[in-house]
């Protein structure tokens, strides 16, 4: 096991390339079951969550030949197995995406209970709805999800989602790919990654419209055949960096970036007193005065991320002024508010709601990640904070920030990874 050491107080300068999207290559990597022939998935993020995925699909039959370190070739033709391991699917959330992908190309699959980071309930009644609507049969036993279509093949459907969920759309948009007949999804999710799903699926010979907007509409098809495709850069992560750059001030360029995507981020930071300049694929972001007070309000895409929740609240932990934070996606995902009151931050949750009073300075503390996202508000934190902080728990980073360590030390942060023999003791302690 590992922990951040960090000493803060240092501003950024320099550049930064952004990974690809980690919420797009965990859900096409498993659509590659889709493909009767050799997918070519290029821009694929170095990151645990991935490694988690190819290891799975290798499990399944599925040939991977690493090409370069982003770039890898999947063949799916000769699975032999629609059950996934217990170990590795429970490790990681985006282990139900493997349910959509199999049961559409196989008509059946077994995939444990998802995993992945905790930070309230995240309910799959929404894909289940989905699965069902298409012509599966969907029970949970023995820590598995067992889902078949009960003619062999998925039929399609007219789907309406109750509540606007990213998964339930991606999932549903796969099962439906190769299902008999046409498929209409209403109230979906319009996220960037969503897109991206569509866009690598139709490249393999889908027929899907209307990714992007609340309706989508499938054909589907007998199969899908290979190519290649390019994942599309990492919204979040981008946003990350750029808080980073608010907290400690400083300047950095922000380079391999979609701008549109970060609309939504961009306008808040720039509310906060940040200045940021868009060119063609690169964001300028500069901070040299005081940040100011900001109201955020998490919403589905093209609204403000949930999964830039934290990192946005430790940047207005050092704003002047009172602002508040409502997380209106999740529940339960302000468990990390107690690691930034260790360094000083003023912060009141009520419900959904955080009170954040503005502070001169954060103190440096020993502090953990709870979660992904909560893990990288830590970071930005600990790089603003007057001291030494050192950072535990940061397998929850790992699981979606490719070289963070590397990456910010190129920017003039003083970060280090080291070894943490107690928390390495402490979990096989307790897995024992």
């Amino acid at each position: 096991m590992a922990k951040y050491i960090v000493q803060g107080g240092k501003p950024l300068f320099g550049e930064v390339e952004i990974s690809g999207a980690k919420n797009a290559a965990v859900a096409i990597i498993p659509a590659a079951l889709l493909v009767d022939g050799v997918c070519r998935i290029e821009n694929i993020p170095q990151i645990s969550d991935v490694t988690l995925c190819l290891r799975i699909l290798e499990e399944l039959g599925a040939n991977i030949r690493s090409i370069n370190r982003h770039t890898v070739e999947i063949d799916a033709r000769h699975i032999h197995s629609t059950r996934t391991s217990y170990e590795l699917a429970r490790k990681i959330r985006a282990s139900y995406y493997l349910i959509g992908a199999l049961l559409g190309r196989f008509g059946q699959a077994e995939v444990a209970m998802p995993g992945g980071c905790n930070f309230g309930v995240r309910p799959i009644d929404q894909h289940v709805k989905g699965f069902a609507t298409l012509g599966a049969k969907v029970v949970v036993e023995g820590g598995f999800i067992h889902a078949s279509a009960e003619t062999g093949r998925l039929h399609g459907a007219n789907i309406y989602l109750d509540v606007v969920s990213v998964g339930a759309t991606m999932n549903i948009m796969m099962a439906a790919v190769m299902a008999e007949g046409n498929t209409i999804i209403e109230n979906a999710a319009k996220e960037p990654h969503i897109v991206d799903l569509a866009n690598f699926l139709n490249s393999m010979g889908a027929n899907i419209r209307g990714a992007g907007t609340d309706t989508i509409k499938i054909r589907g098809v007998d199969h899908l055949t290979g190519g290649s495709y390019a994942i599309i850069p990492d919204q979040i992560e981008a946003g990350t960096y750029m808080a980073a750059v608010a907290a400690t001030g400083g300047q950095v360029l922000v380079k391999n970036i979609i701008p549109k995507h970060m609309d939504c981020i961009t306008a808040k930071l720039q509310e906060c007193g940040v200045e940021v300049e868009e060119r063609e694929d690169t964001l300028l972001v500069r901070r040299t005065g005081k940040l100011q007070k900001a109201n955020v309000k998490t919403l589905p895409y093209p609204g403000f991320p949930t999964d830039m929740q934290p990192q946005i609240t430790a940047v207005l932990c050092l704003a002047e002024g009172t602002s508040l934070v409502t997380e209106s996606v999740w529940n339960s995902r302000y468990q990390y508010v107690d690691e930034l009151k260790r360094m000083g931050a003023h912060i009141q949750v009520d419900d959904k709601t955080a009170v954040v009073e503005g502070v001169d300075h954060l103190t440096g503390a020993p502090i953990q990640a709870c979660d992904l996202r909560a893990g990288a508000a830590m970071v930005i934190a600990a790089l603003a904070a007057q001291g030494q902080s050192e950072i535990s728990c940061v397998q929850y980073i790992e699981r979606g920030y490719e070289d963070i360590v590397e990456k910010l030390r190129a920017l003039g942060a003083d970060i280090r990874s080291v070894e943490d023999p107690c928390e390495g003791a402490e979990l096989e302690a307790h897995i024992s």
